[in-house]
């Protein structure tokens, strides 16, 4: 008997849930959004990769805003920017605004949200995708993440994470720590209510932990 197709999930949703789970809900589940300036600041850097399109540069195939699918962790989504290698490979390039000398927290979860893209064109091209980068517009600098074992491991957790979510419905509590800082949706989240659980800040701890 043939399996049931996966509900989508958005690319987005695991960056956000990386973030803060409650950010993801408030998003993906309520379905609320507000902008501020680091909001804007992405989008005006988006708007120069989110026009289809490809050029050949340097012997490479470039895509720009590449539709993007994998059916087995049932994910959809868009890449900002697809290098292909000379033998087909397909090389992700996520563009971020700020600089490359992020957070180690923050860095981890660009990383997952570029894993998340070579997992879905290793299903579509057939090729393994082992590094990718992310842009940095701030810095207008590369940096350059290894697709390994590790990091598909918590990408695929993320998965299920945000599917067990969104299924559920139901609000995580705030992180009410420095994330919430710089979160566009502060005001609607109320962090300081609620300080998290010991269960879900050990979640968090045992996906997002940075390797030594």
């Amino acid at each position: 008997m043939t399996a049931e197709p996966l509900d989508p999930i958005p690319l987005s949703a695991l960056q956000h849930w990386a973030y803060c789970p409650r950010q993801c809900a408030l998003i993906h589940v309520e379905q609320v959004f507000e902008e501020n300036l680091f909001t804007q600041r992405g989008q005006a850097l988006h708007q120069r990769v989110d026009d289809p399109g490809f050029e050949l540069r340097d012997g490479l195939r470039i895509e720009r805003a590449l539709p993007l699918f994998c059916d087995r962790l049932g994910l959809v989504g868009k890449a900002d920017v697809v290098e292909f290698l000379p033998d087909g490979t397909p090389y992700p390039v996520e563009y971020k605004h700020g600089s490359r000398h992020k957070r180690a927290d923050i860095a981890a979860c660009d990383d997952l949200q570029l894993a998340a893209q070579a997992l879905c064109l290793e299903e579509m091209f057939g090729k393994p995708v082992p590094e990718g980068a992310l842009y940095y517009a701030t810095s207008r600098r590369r940096r350059i993440a290894t697709v390994d074992s590790n990091l598909r491991a918590k990408t695929e957790l993320t998965v299920a994470a945000v599917r067990q979510l969104l299924q559920s419905g139901e609000m995580p509590p705030p992180l009410n720590d420095d994330h919430c800082r710089a979160c566009s949706l502060r005001d609607l989240c109320q962090p300081e209510a609620l300080a998290p659980t010991q269960e879900h800040a050990a979640v968090r701890h045992s996906l997002f932990d940075v390797d030594d």
